[in-house]
């Protein structure tokens, strides 16, 4: 069994997870993930076999907390949901989700990353770059911001603008180049 201890933080970036949150949580912690085992266990809430390995302790408000997280676990999702209910008074439990939208002012987005656009050697007509760049955000499921950066660069004032405006949405590569930016030892 591991206890792992993690910030608020870092549980506002687990917005792909779910768990089961238990708030204040004080003394032995392996004594609440072992007692907590058990008693799903005994409810029928876990199956097969299956117990809580990995389990997050965070602090929030002066209290100990624990994350359950449902990763590796199989679960009774609708007995555990009756169990919370019945044991609030107790233990205080509630859904991942909803401990962090109503106890930590929600989930930190996540910057999505930009994809790689050959550009360098190409046509440097800003209208063939800009349609190189926005089939390459269309390609990686970024169709939104594709069509946000064409806009903006048939708005631009000139071609340096739109150069940078290309750059805010993809990393500008050229042949010669891996996919970490470096150019290759096979350079001409």
């Amino acid at each position: 069994m591991l206890i792992k201890e993690i910030t608020a933080d870092e549980l506002r970036r687990m917005d792909n997870k779910e768990g089961l949150v238990l708030q204040g949580c004080g003394g032995d912690l392996k004594e609440w993930v072992d007692g907590i085992n058990d008693m799903l266990t005994e409810e029928g809430i876990l199956l097969n076999g299956s117990k809580f390995d990995t389990v997050y302790s965070f602090e929030n408000k002066n209290l100990t907390n624990l994350l359950y997280p449902f990763d590796d676990v199989e679960v009774n999702v609708g007995k555990l949901a009756v169990w919370r209910i019945a044991t609030h008074p107790r233990f205080n439990g509630t859904w991942l989700s909803d401990y962090v939208e109503n106890s930590l002012g929600g989930y930190i987005a996540k910057e999505k990353q930009k994809p790689d656009c050959e550009l360098i050697g190409k046509d440097g007509n800003i209208f063939n770059l800009m349609g190189i760049a926005s089939q390459t955000l269309r390609r990686n499921g970024m169709s939104d911001e594709a069509t946000e950066m064409c806009s903006r660069i048939r708005e631009s004032g000139s071609y340096e603008s739109a150069l940078c405006i290309i750059g805010e949405y993809v990393n500008i590569t050229g042949p010669d180049e891996d996919v970490d930016g470096c150019f290759s030892e096979n350079r001409q």
